[in-house]
């Protein structure tokens, strides 16, 4: 079914012909219909898009950066292990952070930095994000709930990287394709991902019909009624 032989030419072909909520219409008729992230979660440039293979980030709050009483050992590292979780991210992952209250930024310029080095493919973090100009600078895809600059130093950390998480409700597995544009953030599972995008293309390839259609004058309801696609 697939006309992509790996993920760099499924990724590359989705930048050219496809567009989130196309995606989320495929999903929604195969059954899967709760795979949007929430509203709030937008890329940080409007014409931005990222894509990738899903790296879940666990972050907890914290109330001090080291802490000196406690049994947990992670509770003594600054940052508990992000540097862990960033240094793992693989060619074409996206980082995906959950797990935190949104009072402080769960990424910044920094980190953009050492993910692009790695060829990492962006960041979607359910919190805020900082150091935003930099970001743009760099045209590192980065989607959050917005700009604020309070430090996740003293306020939270990562406790897990590289198993499940939940993000606005949605379980989020490693593997899992995240692909986002200004209009929404789509997780696609793993075990479906083939078929949704090969649907998506087909359909996608179908609307330039439909357009062309209606372009001609044709009824929208005629050109449904024609081509299956509205």
């Amino acid at each position: 079914m697939a006309v992509w032989k790996n993920d760099e030419e499924l990724f590359s072909l989705a930048k050219k012909e496809l567009f989130v909520a196309l995606v989320g219409d495929v999903l929604d008729r195969t059954g899967f219909r709760r795979q949007f992230l929430p509203q709030s979660i937008k890329p940080l440039c409007a014409g931005s898009t990222v894509i990738g293979r899903a790296m879940p980030v666990l972050e907890a709050d914290v109330f001090d950066e080291v802490a000196e009483d406690g049994n947990n050992p992670l509770m003594k590292k600054p940052f508990g292990i992000m540097f862990e979780a960033l240094d793992s991210l693989k060619e074409n992952e996206v980082y995906v952070c959950s797990g935190a209250s949104p009072g402080y930024a769960l990424w910044g310029g920094l980190m953009s930095v050492r993910a692009q080095k790695l060829k990492a493919a962006g960041a979607v973090v359910n919190g805020f994000s900082r150091d935003t100009n930099e970001i743009l600078n760099m045209n590192f895809p980065v989607f959050s709930m917005g700009s604020y600059a309070q430090d996740q130093g003293p306020r939270g950390k990562v406790i897990d990287y590289g198993s499940s998480i939940e993000f606005g409700g949605i379980r989020i597995h490693p593997g899992d394709i995240v692909y986002g544009d200004r209009d929404g953030t789509l997780v696609v599972p793993q075990q479906v991902a083939e078929e949704a995008f090969a649907l998506a293309i087909e359909k996608a390839r179908g609307e330039k019909s439909v357009r062309k259609a209606l372009e001609d004058g044709m009824s929208a309801a005629d050109a449904f009624e024609k081509y299956g696609i509205m």
